[in-house]
């Protein structure tokens, strides 16, 4: 099946975007390969107060972009999605100007040793959000979502009475998700995925790229796309007998693929064999795969 990505995003960093009457949107200025024009930082909430989602990197022009998108108002909440890099450094600097206190699952699950050195080790958030646990504000309510799979600790969060989900890396509308073990689980996202897609949210709005209406299909193509690509790994590693998740890189998919998303393709299909393994069609010697 194929994704129906959206593509076209125009908002440049340091401007705002009125998403919906209680959401609106900034970007960071850090494009790149897998953060696309840069990450989104959320304002919710209108008037009064507010509440901040994905402060992102510690960058001093978005922390200015943040603060001038906010003048007048107070801010009373810093919610974060994940521990990656891109989307919680901002906290500190953001925490030490206005006061307000961070809000997240957790800090970073995997230590830098076992493979966790894209995470963002040093956040700690002040108040723990577990799977449904609720923050309110001056007009707005969230219900955080736990949603592991990209990340251990990911967050989506649900604005009550709106229809709107703050999808953050778990489903964006201009790419597929970076599933890198360890922290990053293949089996999870698939649960997570599920989950989602139980839900009926008709707007979602993601850490990278544009917002994404009418999210159901979309959900169900990246499903979809995900079990075509477990039944192309385990094809190309019955054909080649014992590889390397790099090896089948080529053979899964193709020569046209960006030589800078090379690694993380990689990544993506160990965590295919990861749960091939658990699932008990796959096994391990080393860096080695072989078909059972």
């Amino acid at each position: 099946m194929n994704i129906p990505f959206l593509k076209e995003d125009g908002l440049r960093p340091g401007q705002v975007e009125q998403v919906t009457p209680f959401v609106r949107r900034v970007v960071c200025g850090n494009p790149g390969p897998f953060t696309y024009r840069g990450t989104n930082t959320w304002i919710i909430g209108g008037g009064g107060s507010v509440a901040i989602l994905d402060p992102g990197p510690d960058d001093a022009a978005h922390l200015a972009a943040i603060l001038h998108a906010t003048q007048g108002e107070r801010i009373t909440h810093i919610l974060v999605s994940h521990t990656h890099r891109d989307h919680s450094p901002g906290v500190a600097a953001l925490r030490g100007v206005t006061g307000a206190p961070s809000h997240g699952f957790g800090p970073h699950m995997t230590p830098p040793d076992q493979g966790g050195e894209g995470g963002d080790h040093s956040f700690r958030p002040d108040i723990l959000l577990a799977d449904g646990a609720t923050v309110e504000g001056e007009g707005w309510r969230l219900e955080a979502i736990h949603t592991p799979g990209h990340c251990a600790n990911h967050l989506c969060f649900a604005l009550e009475g709106t229809g709107t989900l703050f999808s953050a890396d778990h489903v964006m509308a201009w790419s597929t998700t970076v599933v890198s073990p360890p922290d990053g689980d293949m089996a999870a996202y698939m649960q997570s995925l599920a989950r989602l897609a139980e839900r009926s949210d008709s707007l979602y709005l993601p850490g990278h790229g544009p917002p994404l209406p009418e999210p159901a299909p979309f959900v169900a193509a990246l499903a979809a796309h995900r079990r075509d690509r477990e039944a192309m790994v385990q094809r190309s590693l019955s054909t080649a007998r014992r590889a390397t998740a790099m090896e089948l890189v080529a053979p899964v998919y193709g020569p046209e693929l960006d030589p800078r998303l090379v690694p993380a393709a990689a990544r993506s299909l160990l965590a295919h064999l990861v749960k091939l393994g658990t699932e008990g069609t796959a096994a391990r010697d080393g860096e080695y795969w072989e078909p059972r």
